[in-house]
């Protein structure tokens, strides 16, 4: 069995976890494999249209000379093909798509027609921008050539195809020849957007060229010197691209969000490769400011439109919330990181968490639509669009769900670490572990775990409990026990095949309420059931949204939703309707004002997908 990893920790010093490959999960969910199936028949495909639609490839050509005509869009343009690359190259592992591989090779000599003998790549930098390379460095050049690395390593893992392999380290070659300390006759600067730094990482993991990963830390240490030497769009100062303090004194999320998580999944992998003790130190400061201050209730980041910037701590209003698709896949990448490296049942609690709800309100349930921003209110005029002319997050998206397989478990020595729950099938052979297992389970809409032993043998099992689920227990040989939330239940023994664990996690729907600094949620909840966030929609109810409150004293009902959302839960409450006398815009106010209602609550990631209306996830107390 080929072993595609696609952050592969396998030989990585500081990683306590090692990954398992994605041919060996094999998913037959209900909610995730429809979306992966999805993804290979429907967005992946249309994407591809979008991107030969709007020239985006055809930029390629040109630049090779194989086509007439100039550069067409935003000058990052090259970085939406090369994701839709890399998740085509994820997506080889998990589906059988002939001809999206078909597509890809030629996509793959379009571009790499296009690179220069010294090995730059970059079709907005060609003919008469020659002379431009690398005088902006703002341009997303390093951002660019970081997206194809990246693709190319998805590539070579899962067909073992080396043509953009070999392009991407003539191109790294060409970074590192480039960059570097002024004392070696280099340039000592870095790219207005990171990425750069997790592709050389992962590059480097790849063909164990050791430059590449010192090239990384240069780039990450050479930051916060205002050496990037360009002041974005003539308004924003350093810290929108983090190069306003050393990255090791840096101890908050500033700036634009997804440059910020992009960069701190990066340095992230540098720890994992050299133990580097200051950068932990950076890294642990800034997700603790992050999730306790810069952080809505979805897991969604960056609450400013100007700049798509994190904002201080507290400023996270609904309405406005920018919340970009990309920041919440930057957050899943850097979590991950962050757990192969430690272990710690909290990073995979937010990286499920901002999978379901900060990710998946992204797409819509058919395959072609996308949300660029996702607020937790709307009037209901926010829907999705099939592309953007700045089109990241919908590329973006396709691989995460390509990639998806390999966010479930992880191995050491000798255990197998389950950190979400889908039903599916789970070979973990390789790195000197023969395990294998049947999961079985409704999950996330059912508290019920089944894990059935395939393969037998001594190993152990490490099982997160949710920091959600209190009162879970884990049953083994008939014998069931107390698991504590927020961390991974351990079981060690002789398994049999047919040997089975069950893991039951309490779902009651729960109210949640905000640190009283958040100033756009006082005297407002939110409810959430299992990993699910919950809101309402106008669909749902004849009564305006913005007058539906909440009675917290209510008797929950957990209900099959409608069909036309999929199968998931709704949630029954009883509510109130209140408004103005004469929907005036102000009245006196009364304690008993309002209507009794029965409030719908839907899962927040399938709003939008039915009649445009309403939306709000934070609801006013009855």
């Amino acid at each position: 069995m080929r072993r595609s990893y696609v952050v592969d920790t396998t030989h990585s010093p500081g990683a306590l976890l090692k990954p398992v490959a994605l041919e060996g999960v094999q998913l037959r969910d209900r909610f995730w494999a429809p979306r992966i199936a999805t993804n290979n028949a429907v967005t992946l495909p249309s994407q591809y249209a979008h991107c030969e639609e709007t020239e985006r490839i055809a930029n390629f050509r040109r630049a090779a000379g194989r086509e007439a005509g100039e550069f067409v869009g935003l000058f990052f343009n090259d970085s939406d093909v090369h994701k839709w690359l890399e998740a085509v190259g994820w997506n080889d592992a998990v589906s059988d798509a002939p001809a999206l591989q078909i597509i890809r090779d030629a996509v793959v000599n379009d571009i790499v027609s296009a690179q220069d003998t010294n090995g730059y790549l970059n079709s907005y930098f060609s003919k008469e921008r020659i002379v431009e390379r690398w005088t902006n460095m703002d341009l997303h050049e390093m951002y660019c050539a970081g997206h194809f690395i990246q693709a190319a390593i998805a590539i070579y893992r899962t067909s073992g195809a080396q043509t953009a392999l070999d392009a991407a380290c003539r191109l790294a070659d060409h970074l590192d020849a480039t960059f570097g300390p002024a004392s070696a006759g280099k340039r000592e600067t870095s790219d207005g957007h990171p990425e750069i730094e997790l592709a050389l990482v992962e590059l480097y993991r790849t063909t164990r060229e050791l430059r590449y990963l010192r090239l990384a830390d240069f780039l990450l240490t050479v930051r916060g010197h205002q050496k990037v030497g360009t002041k974005p769009f003539d308004r924003f100062d350093a810290a929108y691209h983090q190069d306003h303090l050393p990255y090791r004194e840096l101890h908050e999320v500033v700036g634009h969000a997804v440059r910020m998580l992009y960069l701190a999944a990066g340095a992230t992998d540098v720890w994992l490769e050299t133990g580097d003790a200051a950068l932990k130190r950076a890294i642990d400061a800034q997700w603790q400011n992050m999730t306790q201050k810069r952080m809505y209730v979805s897991g969604g980041i960056g609450s400013r439109w100007n700049g798509e910037d994190f904002g201080v701590d507290y400023e996270l209003p609904n309405e406005t919330a920018y919340t970009e698709t990309c920041a919440a896949i930057a957050s899943v990448m850097w979590n991950w990181r962050l757990l192969q490296g430690t272990g710690e049942a909290r990073y995979a609690d937010l990286m499920e968490w901002t999978l379901y709800n900060a990710v998946m309100p992204g797409l819509s349930l058919s395959g072609n639509e996308y949300f660029y921003q996702n607020p937790l209110a709307n009037d209901g005029k926010h829907r999705r669009s099939p592309w953007f002319g700045c089109a990241c997050c919908p590329p973006n998206v396709a691989r995460l769900l390509a990639q998806l397989g390999s966010y479930v478990s992880s191995v050491d020595a000798d255990t197998l670490w389950l950190h979400t729950y889908i039903q599916g099938d789970i070979d973990a052979t390789g790195h000197g572990l023969e395990a294998a297992v049947q999961v079985t389970t409704e999950y996330p809409w059912d508290s019920t775990v089944r894990i059935k032993i395939v393969r037998g043998g001594q190993y152990g099992l490490k099982l997160r409990i949710p920091s959600w689920a209190s009162g879970a227990t884990v049953t083994v040989a008939g014998v069931r026990k107390p698991a504590t939330p927020n961390t991974y239940f351990s079981v060690r023994r002789a398994w049999q095949v047919g040997d089975e664990v069950v893991v039951q996690l309490p779902m009651t729907p729960r109210v949640i309420r905000s640190h009283p600094a958040l100033v756009h949620t006082v005297g407002r909840v939110a409810v959430a059931r299992g990993p699910i966030l919950y809101c309402v929609e106008q669909a749902d109810h004849s009564a305006s949204v913005a007058g539906l409150h909440l009675d917290v004293s209510t008797s929950w009902q957990v209900v099959d939703g409608s069909g036309e959302l999929g199968y998931h839960k709704a949630l029954k409450a009883r509510g109130t309707h209140v408004t103005t006398t004469d929907d005036q815009l102000y009245v006196d106010w009364r304690r008993d004002a309002g209507i009794p209602i029965n409030l719908t609550l839907i899962p927040y990631h399938l709003w939008a997908n039915r009649t445009a209306g309403a939306m709000k996830v934070w609801l006013p107390l009855a």
